[in-house]
């Protein structure tokens, strides 16, 4: 039986031996792999420099045959041409899926080499300390002394003769791997007497002394020469090069895998020659001009300005019936209600939403002097639409608040009608849908319309007459169409208003382009949009032949092939979403970046800014039209006509189930089994368990809204999570009210099995109330996502943060991640909490200059000088946008240095483009120079700025350093007097001071200011302001909108309204410390 030593002795042979064979291995399995046509770095590098661009010009050639034959109305060619787009598309994908796992197991290799490396090296240096020590414990065992010592004597009489010492020198390697370290034994002369010995055993002590000897040096000069070996084995031959060229790949990957790997290449180019070989490529093209692909992509162009043409008549029509008041003002009842209804129809893509924010602007804008209405509001109306979503966006109109905390229909009702009682009010329900006059939504809608004051309007345009009559109209119109000549003024607008060419050799052909469209606007301005691009006579001579643009629906399509094709393959992806839907800008970067729809040109480029060059190319040719809110959010929508030409070129790659109003488990549609983008109006279990967790090929899962009555189960998220393996986006808004049913608690559970889900980039499980989000350790396993999303969840006790090297954006209302530092690709962090612990410290900043948006820092009690605040570098942060810096929080509030506060905020220098300052109780002892225009830097192009609860005494900074301030916001300031040099800013538009109760008078202020609130101050100001002949009074009389002792005023729709910014929470602290959103 074998003994414990024996098992030992095993063990450590292996381990030294596998420490010796390992850069053999290393080098030679990749080489016969190689051999066997299994060569990884190889194939992959094939993919990338051959078929990848092979594909995408046989999908280009593809779609140019599609256009020209679908021209031609040659369906069954059509049909077979978008099949082989469809097979090139999901190629394509499959090769990105390829990269995808090829990436990862670089990552795997890279770290299981690093730690095999560590663990052969640690091996070694065990070997080699317990080698000398072994040594060393021979030469002092008793057995070692007593042979030296026996042979001595032997040794002595010739050493004595010579009178020089023995010497017995071993080389043994030193612990550290450096030089070997010499071991002397010394047989010195003995001067001792010795005892008698007969000379055979002085012969066999001597003989046995010197074997020992022998041994030891041959054992030690073995190590060495192993270790020579190995050294030379890694540096002579060449492991260690050719693994940092390529070979992590190929010594992680196994026979198996490389043969898959193999396999899905082959699969990718056997797509490509099934297409190339079609005899449908190359015969419509041979017809086509040969600059119709616009092979040189022009610039990326501005938008031309939003005009509309020939259109007075009817507008002075419709002012009209606007300005038409009864006598009495009085509310109405539900007999005779206090609005009426103009009803506009046509067909699609006749001009009537453009036309219908045309009268609002005009209202707006020339009739404002009138004062017609009260509050007027514009909302796109979807063909599922939701009440509830009118009712929140009708009161963001109204009160700059869309109130979506409420979520029951009754309390929701009676806010609008509170928000609507006593107003004259103007309504554009834009391209409403009705499916049944006797809709009981319709009779919802209006339902609390009716506590406005009388000669309130509702503008309804549709595309049938039925639809525009739906809400009781008492007059119809129909869209006209424009003369010829106002239909050429604004085709040419559209193409050249922003380039200088000889008009009148353009003219004449835009003129021939122009009869072409048969006076379409919508075709009008994309076609004009994509000739704008290209300002060459020749191109437009060309374009000039097409028969396709007779058809608005072909004009569509020449346009859109037109684009680049990255830009078209993200416009692609917008049909997954429903008609109308408004398509929030940065959302779609994100979204867009996350399947990897973007390119970068260089190393230095971001995807991001890529992207948003896409957009302004899509709103360029209005693909994409804009629907400003004034709140600083850019959002789209896609004209329907365009939304119907995407839904045919994605074909089943993008599918959307509308199911907001069906009942639990239906859905009319059967979901295509390759849909690759999918789209759900509304959470249900059974529908997902049903028609969803079979689809393998998914990529994209967007779950629009989870009700509180339906709440999300864990079992179907673990069931995604396993089941859909390709998922790059995975996105789930739930309810306030909504939680898990296995976890009805205050905290929300990532599960583990989000793991497996290897390709996500885009995760978003977006909360709406403040639940703690605990995060799964196992979570740094992706190594792809870019995007995590908890909505105002809070992130916290996830210590694994520093291994998402690739993670570019956080979402949460508040996030606590050791060494946030290391992310050196973080775009947007939300919230950062200062700790006096490692990897919390501000110098974690100094390097995430990639950071844009708004960055809020909390905590600066744990910053104790200037040098620790300049480590944050917020100077080098040139994206930012909005900072807000809270000083203290309630447990130190009052408590802190003003010395040391005063020199933390000097070393807070904000980067030069920053829009958006607030800054939160600071104590300091004076104001930094950035602020006051001591220093050349600082944020000179500052718009908005808010201080919080400043508790210096005095008056307030000499704010000479933003010039081109537009709106000052004070709260809760101990100041005895306002800035002095307030009417210098005369960019100021809104001047808010709240609570400061020690002012007693204001200074001049600026003639620009258009909006001044004064509110909770002392008694004598406020009285003051309002006393006609008062000097106080003076000081604001020229500012028409003035509110004095007022109600709170939404700081919010004061941004809105002079859009100085996007919106930013304002904060407060609440009683354990926390940093809470009061949303003033």
């Amino acid at each position: 039986m074998a003994t414990a030593w024996d098992v030992a002795s095993v063990g450590w042979s292996m381990v030294v031996l596998g420490w010796l064979v390992s850069p053999v291995i290393t080098l030679i399995l990749p080489k016969i792999l190689s051999r066997l046509g299994f060569d990884a770095a190889q194939k992959l590098q094939g993919l990338v420099i051959s078929i990848m661009p092979e594909m995408e010009n046989t999908l280009r050639a593809v779609d140019q045959e599609r256009m020209m034959l679908r021209g031609k109305k040659s369906n069954s060619d059509v049909a077979a041409l978008d099949k082989m787009a469809a097979m090139l598309r999901h190629a394509r994908e499959d090769a990105e899926d390829i990269f995808d796992d090829a990436h990862e197991k670089i990552c795997v290799g890279d770290f299981l080499y690093g730690v095999v490396q560590s663990f052969l090296d640690g091996i070694a240096r065990i070997i080699r300390s317990r080698w000398a020590w072994l040594m060393q414990w021979a030469r002092r065992s008793s057995l070692c002394r007593f042979l030296e010592h026996a042979s001595g004597e032997a040794v002595t009489i010739g050493v004595a003769a010579s009178n020089e010492p023995g010497h017995v020198t071993i080389n043994v390697a030193a612990p550290s791997g450096g030089e070997s370290i010499p071991v002397t034994t010394s047989a010195a002369a003995s001067h001792e007497p010795t005892a008698p010995s007969s000379d055979s055993l002085g012969r066999c002590l001597s003989c046995f002394s010197s074997s020992f000897n022998f041994v030891k040096y041959y054992c030690t000069s073995s190590f060495n020469w192993l270790r020579f070996y190995r050294d030379w084995s890694y540096e002579v031959v060449g492991v260690t090069t050719y693994q940092e060229n390529a070979t992590a790949l190929d010594v992680v990957l196994t026979a198996i895998s490389r043969w898959n790997l193999n396999k899905r290449i082959e699969k990718v180019q056997s797509t490509i020659s099934e297409v190339t070989k079609s005899p449908l490529l190359g015969t419509a093209s041979k017809s086509a001009p040969d600059d119709i692909a616009n092979k040189n992509r022009s610039r990326i162009r501005t938008a031309s300005k939003r005009k509309v043409f020939g259109r007075e008549g009817l507008r002075d029509h419709i002012m009209v019936r606007l300005r038409e008041i009864p006598e009495h003002d009085a509310a109405s009842s539900s007999a005779d209600p206090c609005y009426s209804v103009i009803g506009i129809y046509g067909v699609a893509g006749s001009g009537k939403t453009t036309f219908a924010g045309y009268i609002q602007d005009y209202i707006k804008e020339e009739c404002k002097d009138e004062k017609l209405f009260d509050t007027i509001m514009c909302i796109h109306v979807t063909e599922t639409f939701s009440v509830d979503d009118i009712f929140h966006e009708m009161l963001k109109y109204i009160t700059g608040d869309s109130h979506s905390n409420i979520s029951d229909r009754g309390a929701l009702d009676k806010k609008l009608k509170e928000a609507l009682c006593g107003k004259r009010f103007f309504l554009i329900l834009d391209d409403l849908w009705v499916k049944n006059k006797n809709d009981q939504h319709l009779e919802e809608l209006i339902s609390p319309l009716n506590v406005g004051l009388k000669g309130s309007k509702i503008l309804v345009t549709a595309r049938t007459k039925e639809a525009a009559g739906a809400l009781g109209a008492d007059k119809f119109i129909e869209m006209p169409d424009l003369d010829e000549d106002q239909y050429l003024a604004m085709f040419m607008h559209y193409a050249l208003s922003d380039t200088r060419v000889a008009l009148q050799e353009f003219e004449q052909v835009g003129r021939e382009i122009a009869k072409k469209l048969h006076r379409s606007p919508i075709a009008a301005v994309t076609v004009a949009g994509r000739l704008g691009a290209n300002p060459n006579i020749s191109f437009w001579k060309n374009v000039a032949k097409l028969d396709m643009l007779n058809y608005t629906m072909d004009a569509l399509w020449w346009s859109y092939q037109q684009l680049d094709p990255d830009i078209r393959r993200c416009f692609e992806f917008c049909s997954i979403f429903p008609r109308k839907f408004k398509l929030e800008k940065d959302q779609l970067v994100r979204l867009w970046t996350a399947q990897g729809f973007v390119k970068t040109s260089c190393a230095t480029e971001e995807m991001e800014d890529v992207a948003e060059g896409y957009i302004q190319e899509l709103v360029s040719c209005s693909f994409l039209q804009e629907k400003g809110t004034g709140s600083g959010v850019d959002h789209f929508t896609i004209h329907d006509l365009l939304h119907d030409l995407l839904v045919k070129v994605a074909g089943n790659d993008c599918f959307r189930i509308e199911n907001r109003w069906s009942k639990q488990g239906e859905c009319q549609e059967d979901v295509p089994r390759d849909v690759r983008h999918l789209f759900v109006q509304k959470y249900d279990g059974e529908l997902i368990t049903r028609k969803i967790l079979g689809l393998e090929n998914l990529r994209t899962l967007i779950i629009c809204v989870v009700e509180e009555n339906r709440p999300v189960e864990e079992k179907v998220i673990e069931s995604m999570c396993v089941r859909l393996l390709k998922l790059r986006v995975l996105a789930i808004a739930f309810n306030k009210k909504c939680r898990s049913t296995s976890n009805p608690s205050d905290k929300f559970l990532v599960p583990e099995s989000i793991t497996q889900l290897k390709h996500l980039r885009y995760l978003a499980f977006r909360k709406s109330d403040n639940c703690k989000v605990i995060l799964p350790s196992a979570l740094a396993k992706l190594l792809h996502i870019q995007l995590l999303d908890f909505g105002l969840g809070k992130i916290s006790d996830f210590t694994c943060a520093a291994d998402l090297i690739n993670l570019r954006h956080i979402f949460c209302w508040d996030v606590s991640f050791p060494n946030i530092g290391t992310l050196s690709s973080l775009q947007r962090i939300p919230f950062f909490r200062l700790r006096n612990e490692q990897g919390y410290e501000i110098k974690q900043l100094r390097d995430l200059n990639k950071i844009r948006g708004m960055l809020v820092v909390n905590g600066f009690e744990n910053v104790k000088s200037k040098e620790e605040a300049l480590e944050a570098n917020l100077a080098a942060k040139e994206r930012l946008t909005e900072l807000i810096l809270c000083f203290l929080t309630s447990h130190t509030r009052g408590n802190g240095n003003a010395e040391v506060a005063a020199e933390v905020l000097e070393g807070l220098c904000p980067p030069v483009g920053l829009e958006a300052l607030l800054i939160y109780d600071y104590n300091g002892s004076r104001y930094p120079d950035w602020m006051v225009g001591k220093l050349t830097g600082g944020p000179k192009n500052l718009k908005l700025l808010e201080i919080y609860g400043c508790s210096r005494l005095g008056p307030g900074p000499q704010l000479e350093a933003f010039p081109h301030l537009r709106m000052l916001n004070l709260e809760d300031c101990s100041w005895d007097a306002l800035p002095g040099n307030l009417e210098h800013l005369t960019s100021l538009k809104a001047l808010k001071i709240e609570h400061c109760m020690n002012i007693r008078s204001l200074p001049t202020l600026p003639q620009s200011l258009k909006l001044f609130i004064l509110r909770c101050c002392d008694v004598e100001l406020m009285k003051s302001c309002e006393t006609e002949g008062d000097p106080n009074w003076h000081k604001i009389k020229h500012i028409p909108d003035k509110m004095v002792s007022g109600q709170p005023h939404s700081i919010y729709h004061i941004r809105r309204m002079f859009r100085v910014s996007a919106p930013v929470p304002t904060l407060s602290t609440s009683g354990d410390g926390d940093t809470t959103d009061e949303r003033r």
